[in-house]
């Protein structure tokens, strides 16, 4: 099954006690006299592998002279049909037969032939064109030649050769000059030098395109696969940032494609029984642990929800277990997240949409807001032109100008004159952002209930000097001093959490690593994850753990948060919300994604608050307003590289009028 050495992590593994005359008797019972015993079918069929099917359809052939696909063809319908019979092919065939089908007949379907082709082993490749050549008669690459086109066909026939290196000694040099080859090739170039982008893709070992990926951040300032979307386009977009993928990690490329096969509505039965059988004695365990820690759901509950019947059951029995039962974390996905912690290492330059306006006039902005809302009506167009295409240093100065010129108070003029989100927004943006933070403070804590989500965005991810500017706009404001309202409004260790963080005292030097193997020991008992028992008690581990999260630098949260995965094989973010609950996890963990990947944070809630029905008007206007002048253009990277759209076009199709208009202006621009 695995390969000498290699732990198994498939879900389907050989039957013991196999019998492959007594299995193709109980087939043919089974399908024997009128109608079928569905049951007894999936049931055998699921339970062995792919080995044992095969030596099943000789022995029916021997026993029946009948030929045992046919035969299942004929009995059974729709998609279980194409489950139990796909199951019955050596994987190689398998293969051969979605190739076909997929450039067969009228239109190609590509994201079949992009899915094959670019996560196949160089074996697996040789496997499918002797099969494609066995089965149909025909050359596979003539027929991929022959149905595809420009780039997209280009490296389609590389991927067909299967002769991707394999070699792991990587030369630090090469991978080096790789990078900077693929950067001139895109980012730097007037059009882009495809054919470089193929070679090198399409050629190097995993191992060293790994490097690859690392070394491109590093000098590009941005992941190879934001520049992919920027620089390639149509199918051979999809298919080169699909081999980004499979060279990343397979297990992380096919939980994506299943997760995307079932959300919304409908299901893309054709690729999720596909990989449910093409991946069931591969890596399933693998594909199935990374599904549930970048879903938050298990693989199983999903196909539970969005599958019935037979088919069902038989997909249920191919994903072999329910992870949310389990609560396992298994290395594959241990090592995505060691990865994902080792690129949040690496220095990219945070960037705003809003710049100061070079040719900028304070006198003459005043003037413009002036006339907007005088008399009757109000330009709200106006309004939103000004405000948005200037930094907030030069609002404050408008500000003053207004006050000087016309003896008035701009934002009260503002507050009479508009209504609803714009107001808000428009308002919002009128105001220093620690004179905006504390306002948002204030309402989260003031009246009936706590809006805690509030508290903990907006302490968990500000810096010292923001946290200190806060503080003194809060009690500027409302004569009072934060930490007061936050103890008086929050208990336990959440009030403890919030109180540690609204102090600013959070260590700003580098990673110190003896430090941080004692750091993770701590975390791992709190967690209670170390396989040694520490000596101190419950509330004194609590308190260490605490004090790590809310005071220890970023650099060294993340070494911390690095370490802690070799120790346990658990992802922090993970282990934290299986162990911890209400807003103590939520906070604990906003404060790790906050350490991982700030603009990463702030695109999953951009993305929350206007995905289904109705919009989350506050979180989206109040993100908008607070990252617009300092990370948002690296959010707007982040939100299409998670959600496959762009924050512009969410924000088009979730909002309407005036506010969205103005929402756009600070968005800055179309991914």
């Amino acid at each position: 099954m695995a390969p000498q050495g290699k732990i198994y992590r498939g879900s389907v593994k050989d039957f013991q006690g196999f019998d492959a005359n007594q299995d193709a008797e109980a087939l043919y019972n089974a399908m024997k006299g009128f109608g079928s015993d569905k049951e007894a079918i999936l049931d055998l069929i699921t339970s062995r592998s792919n080995k044992q099917r095969v030596e099943i359809c000789q022995a029916y052939k021997s026993l029946y002279g009948k030929d045992l696909i046919a035969d299942l063809k004929y009995e059974l319908t729709g998609k279980f049909e194409r489950l139990i019979v796909s199951l019955m092919r050596p994987p190689a065939y398998g293969d051969a037969k979605e190739v076909k089908d997929a450039i067969s007949g009228v239109g190609t379907d590509e994201k079949c032939l992009i899915e094959i082709l670019a996560s196949r082993t160089n074996q697996e490749i040789h496997d499918l064109v002797a099969a494609y050549k066995d089965a149909y008669g025909r050359d596979l690459e003539a027929d991929i030649v022959g149905d595809t086109s420009g780039h997209f066909k280009k490296m389609l026939v590389v991927l067909l050769q299967g002769a991707r290196e394999e070699d792991d000694v990587v030369s630090e040099d090469l991978v080096e000059q790789d990078a900077k080859d693929l950067l001139e090739a895109g980012e730097l170039k007037w059009g882009t030098d495809e054919a470089q982008f193929i070679y090198i893709l399409g050629r190097r070992s995993r191992q060293h395109l790994r490097l690859v990926f690392d070394e491109y951040l590093k000098i590009a300032g941005k992941p190879i696969e934001r520049s992919i979307r920027g620089e390639l386009s149509g199918d051979f977009e999809k298919l080169m940032l699909a081999v980004v993928k499979c060279i990343r990690s397979k297990a992380e490329y096919f939980a994506e494609r299943l997760y995307k096969a079932m959300k919304g509505l409908g299901t893309r039965d054709n690729t999720l029984i596909r990989i449910m059988v093409s991946r069931s004695e591969i890596d399933m365990l693998d594909i199935r642990e990374v599904f549930r820690t970048k879903y938050e759901k298990s693989l199983y509950n999903m196909i539970k929800e969005d599958t019935s019947g037979e088919y069902k059951k038989a997909l249920l029995k191919l994903c072999g277990g329910d992870d949310d039962a389990a609560g396992e974390f298994f290395p594959e996905a241990a090592q995505v997240a060691y990865r994902m912690w080792e690129l949040s290492a690496v220095k990219v330059e945070l960037r705003g949409t809003v710049q100061p306006a070079g040719d900028f006039n304070d006198d003459g902005d005043a003037q413009v807001l002036r006339k907007a809302m005088k008399g009757l009506g109000t330009d709200e167009g106006a309004i939103i032109e000004v405000v948005t295409k200037r930094s907030n240093a030069q609002r404050q100065q408008i500000i003053k100008a207004y006050k000087a010129h016309y003896g008035r108070d701009l934002l009260a003029d503002l507050k009479s004159e508009l209504s609803g989100s714009l107001a808000k927004l428009i308002l919002g943006l009128m105001l220093t952002p620690a004179q905006y933070d504390a306002k948002q403070l204030r309402k989260a804590v003031e009246g009936a209930g706590t809006d805690e989500s509030v508290l903990i965005e907006i302490m968990a991810t500000r810096n010292n000097q923001e946290i200190r500017a806060i503080n003194e706009a809060y009690q500027e404001a409302y004569h009072k001093s934060l930490e007061d309202d936050l103890s008086s409004d929050t208990s336990g260790h959440f009030k403890r959490i919030l109180v540690s963080l609204a102090l600013g005292n959070r260590d700003e030097g580098p990673e110190n690593l003896t430090q941080a193997h004692e750091d993770a020991k701590v975390v791992a008992e709190t967690l209670k994850l170390a396989d040694v028992s520490s000596n101190d008690s419950s509330d004194s581990l609590e308190t260490r753990f605490l004090s790590i999260l809310c005071t220890r630098s970023y650099p060294h949260l993340r070494r911390v948060f690095q370490e802690f995965i070799k120790m346990t094989n658990h992802d922090v973010e993970h282990a934290i919300k299986k162990r911890m609950s209400g807003d103590v996890r939520d906070a604990f963990v906003a404060i790790v994604r906050s350490v991982k990947n700030k603009p990463a944070f702030f695109a999953d809630k951009l993305y929350k608050s206007m995905k289904g029905a109705g919009t989350d008007e506050r979180t989206l206007t109040r993100i908008m307003i607070s990252r617009s002048e300092i990370d948002l253009f690296n959010i707007r990277g982040e939100f299409i590289d998670l959600f496959d759209k762009s924050l512009h076009h969410m924000i088009e199709k979730d909002t309407s009028g005036d506010y969205r208009k103005a929402l756009l202006a600070l968005c800055g621009g179309e991914d």
